[in-house]
Formats: structure tokens, sequence, C-alpha cells
């Protein structure tokens, strides 16, 4: 996840308009690449917040009183990095317009297997 993290500094983590022929082209598809996309994200989204909550954790301070939450200076500079990183959503598109995600079709496998099994089965 580190690399993911000095990888996508420079992303504009602003909304921009993108062209759909991007998205279009590795799979011939615009749906298709959507759910790649937010698959992604999600994994990506999940990833972030793992490592986040386990960093913040280093450094909370547990008391018995529940009214009193400390915050120190390590969790407010971590969660502010955490911020300003350009959204899931991003990182996946690009990931993917960069062709640096790799994806399958686990229907499609599984229905080829199994036609290749049977024909195995009807040639013998």
């Amino acid at each position: 996840m580190g690399d993911l993290k000095t990888r996508v500094q420079g992303l504009e983590p602003n909304i921009e308009p993108r062209d759909i022929d991007t998205l279009i082209d590795p799979t011939g598809n615009i749906y298709e690449s959507l759910v790649v996309i937010s698959t992604r994200a999600r994994q990506i989204n999940r990833d972030l917040k793992i490592e986040l909550h386990q960093k913040l954790d280093e450094f909370a301070t547990h008391t018995d009183a529940i009214e009193e939450i400390h915050e120190n200076k390590e969790q407010i500079e971590i969660s502010k990095f955490y911020e300003r990183l350009p959204n899931p959503v991003l990182i996946g598109y690009n990931e993917f317009v960069d062709s640096n995600l790799e994806y399958s079709y686990p229907q499609k496998e599984q229905a080829a297997l199994e036609a290749a099994s049977e024909e195995e089965k009807a040639s013998e």
C-alpha cells in the first residue's frame, strides 16, 4: 500500500471531464470498464481505511472516562495526509487507463472450462 500512496501523490484530486473512449477501449464495453474501476476503488478504499485505523491506533490513548477524547498531533497529521489523497475512484480510473490493472471474467472462464471438459467427454 505504501507504493500506492507514493504513486498517487501527483494525481489531480479534482474532478475533471474524462474521454469515454479511453474507458471503452480496454474492455469494449463501458459498463464492464466501470465495474472494473469501481471494484478496484472499493479495494483501495478498504485497504486505506484499514491502514489508517492501524496507524491511528498506534497513537491512541485509552482512558476510562467516556467524555475524555485526546487527539494528539501525530493522529491529526496522519488524518490530514489521508484526507489529501485523491478519491479511490480517481486512483482506480488512472490505474485502469494506464493499464496497471489485471482483471478477469471468472464466470466466462468457468463456462469455457466446462465447455472444454464436455468436448473432451464427447470426443472419448
